[in-house]
């Protein structure tokens, strides 16, 4: 396997190693199921593809690779060019994109409104901006990237609903972006969670997240996860 950029394992070491002297992660934090959105869309027919930035893209896939209703979630970049979008640049913060996962969803099985509830409850801190815990830079950004006007007004409607009821003690950073492209990351990213789940990294930042997903999403989670490597064969 590649070897990974020294700035995040670097990153991954040091955050284990502190882990009694430092504030704990949101994603180690008791998490809270918040509101659901007052409005959902209602189901359709056909696979429906939501883009969900939140951090680091392990963490993010890792937790829709086990929620149910997702049939594939694919890490990658997206709010940039083509030329740019290689795992070396967008880490510069230079590049405008954003580490993010293509969520691809059965709406009949699990709704835009509960991969979003899910999103804010458990993937990240949306109050946080340009960064989720270890990781700084606009390529950490909260957002949600969406070619559908009805999707982008139900996620602005929620964010909304969110901020209005003051879920948060601040204020959501969140921003709703739209999408000319997602642009698959390289191999070695797909599926890293359940390939990598004693990486330092991993262990400390994701593997709440996903502890979180089943505890409070129970109806939402499936054991087994979707991987990129198995819906690839399916094809």
């Amino acid at each position: 396997m590649r070897r990974l950029p020294v700035h995040r394992t670097a990153l991954a070491l040091a955050a284990a190693s502190m882990l009694a002297l430092t504030a704990p992660a949101r994603a180690t934090e008791a998490a809270v199921v918040i509101p659901p959105p007052a409005a959902d869309i209602a189901p359709a027919d056909g696979l429906k593809t939501v883009v969900l930035a939140g951090g680091c893209f392990w963490g993010v896939q890792g937790v829709y690779q086990h929620t149910k209703g997702v049939t594939k979630a694919v890490s990658g970049y997206a709010g940039g060019t083509a030329n740019t979008a290689q795992y070396e640049a967008v880490s510069s913060g230079g590049t405008g994109h954003a580490e993010a996962v293509q969520v691809t969803y059965d709406p009949k099985q699990v709704t835009l409104g509960k991969l979003l509830q899910i999103y804010f409850s458990v993937v990240h801190d949306p109050t946080q901006l340009n960064r989720q815990g270890p990781d700084h830079g606009p390529q950490y950004r909260s957002a949600v990237f969406t070619s559908d006007p009805a999707e982008r007004s139900a996620v602005q409607a929620y964010i909304a609903q969110l901020n209005g009821a003051k879920v948060y003690r601040r204020a959501i950073a969140t921003t709703v972006e739209p999408l000319p492209a997602f642009y698959q990351a390289e191999d070695y990213h797909q599926d890293y969670l359940t390939l990598h789940p004693k990486q330092p990294y991993i262990v400390f930042n994701d593997l709440p997240k996903i502890d979180n997903l089943k505890k409070l999403f129970a109806e939402n989670y499936r054991d087994k996860p979707v991987l990129v490597k198995d819906t690839r064969a399916s094809n």
